[in-house]
């Protein structure tokens, strides 16, 4: 009976152990922050925000939709020219930057121009995280952020 009890017990402190470390369990752990659309001047608009993993695996940036836009694309921006991306990677314990002159997003055909002092609903997907839906406030169109991107 004593040994059974002694079994019991490891096997149960050894479970308790392997469910310590929360953050070890090896997927990403995303969280938005710093968003913004400068407000419209023509049929299209750009996003910027920061999306940062304190997880211990990578993961990307797959899709990005909004009901104010026809198409929501994602931009890097290389040697000072804009292409299209399918996907931007998220480091893990790192982030992923969209700013103005850098990587960003771009809202297309427009259904409506949305105004400084509104917020755009947006769903980021990814390739391994669920989708995370982000209100941007919309900022005056010279707006530049003195702080984070």
């Amino acid at each position: 009976m004593r040994r059974r009890a002694g079994a019991a017990l490891a096997v149960a402190g050894a479970l308790a152990l392997a469910g310590c470390g929360g953050s070890d369990d090896g997927s990403a752990r995303l969280s938005v922050g710093s968003a913004y659309m400068p407000q419209p001047v023509s049929d299209m608009a750009a996003g910027f925000l920061t999306i940062t993993n304190d997880g211990d695996a990578a993961d990307r940036l797959t899709s990005v939709s909004s009901d104010v836009a026809g198409q929501v694309t994602v931009h890097e921006t290389v040697d000072g020219a804009m292409q299209e991306v399918e996907t931007l990677d998220i480091p893990a314990h790192g982030s992923l930057v969209l700013e103005s002159g850098g990587n960003h997003l771009m809202f297309e055909q427009l259904r409506r121009e949305p105004k400084q002092g509104q917020k755009v609903s947006v769903e980021l997907r990814f390739a391994h995280s669920d989708p995370v839906t982000v209100e941007i406030p919309v900022k005056p169109a010279t707006y530049r952020p003195t702080t984070g991107h």
